[in-house]
């Protein structure tokens, strides 16, 4: 089945990020009468592919919970209008503390939710660039579940970003089915560079999972923010399948998870592992697992 990353440059200007991803949109309904138009298309988008950056404010404003959010609306019908299934990179969601949830929808190709995810690690920590500290807590409340969606692809489990140095996470979404694990991402340039490929090439190669990683590229807001890119498709045997490294526009690639069923068939790490699985619950309350199936 084929899937396509989108690598963006987003802002603070809502409207603008989503012109480009209708403006790519449309590339893509172009490109899909080449191949087979009827077939399920997943597409995945980066982290604040409608918000990036923005102060506490301006994410309040743009929040809302699960049925009157405006960005949430907006990402939906764009899955409808263009019939694809979509992980719809993040957007703010309302909290009960009064922060927001960085959230991660997937749309069916009519719209409709088939599962969310709220960023369990939040990014504090300080980074030798123009920004220097970043404290995402001020703003973000860490999420409290794990979620696997069951789709025409496979299962899909979900994470953001920084997320993904934490292999636990990604064991756990294993042992709940995941047989795919979106990360969508706005690395820093820094940490991008530094650890970036390695670390998703580890979990593919842990999970024995296809990574699929949309990612922000490029000066954000005025040079404020500097991002990675390398938006990047990585097999369950840890090699590169496709990959963007600069500039914006999609990655495909076909996947197929009778290649996760064969990989684990020959060596079942997961059955080898004299180690106790995780519990499921981090030091604040995972309380759940979100399994949904269509």
């Amino acid at each position: 089945m084929r899937i396509s990353l989108l690598q963006c440059q987003s802002s603070r200007d809502v409207s603008a990020n989503l012109l480009f991803i209708e403006s790519q949109l449309e590339e893509l309904t172009r490109e899909r009468l080449q191949w087979d138009k009827d077939a399920p298309h997943l597409v995945v988008l980066p982290e604040c592919s409608l918000l990036f950056g923005g102060h506490e404010s301006q994410q309040l404003a743009y929040a809302g919970d699960s049925h009157l959010s405006p960005l949430k609306s907006a990402l939906s019908a764009l899955a409808a209008r263009y019939c694809v299934y979509m992980v719809a990179g993040t957007i703010p969601a309302l909290a009960e503390d009064g922060r927001v949830y960085s959230r991660c929808y997937l749309f069916d190709d009519k719209g409709d939710t088939l599962g969310q995810y709220d960023k369990l690690h939040l990014f504090d920590v300080d980074v030798a660039d123009g920004t220097k500290q970043y404290r995402e807590s001020e703003t973000f409340c860490p999420g409290n579940h794990i979620s696997v969606i069951d789709t025409p692809f496979g299962k899909i489990g979900l994470t953001i970003c920084y997320d993904l140095r934490f292999p636990d996470l990604f064991r756990a979404l294993r042992l709940a089915g995941a047989e795919i694990i979106t990360v969508p991402s706005a690395f820093t340039k820094v940490t991008g560079e530094a650890h970036w490929q390695v670390l998703l090439q580890a979990r593919a190669i842990e999970t024995q999972c296809f990574i699929l990683a949309a990612a922000q590229w490029g000066a954000h807001n005025e040079g404020s923010r500097e991002t990675w890119g390398q938006s990047m498709v990585i097999g369950p045997w840890g090699e590169v399948i496709a990959e963007q490294k600069t500039s914006t526009g999609w990655v495909h690639a076909d996947i197929d998870v009778a290649e996760v069923h064969s990989i684990r068939s020959k060596m079942p790490v997961a059955q080898h592992n004299r180690f106790t699985a995780p519990n499921l619950k981090p030091s604040t309350d995972l309380d759940e697992i979100d399994s949904q199936r269509i």
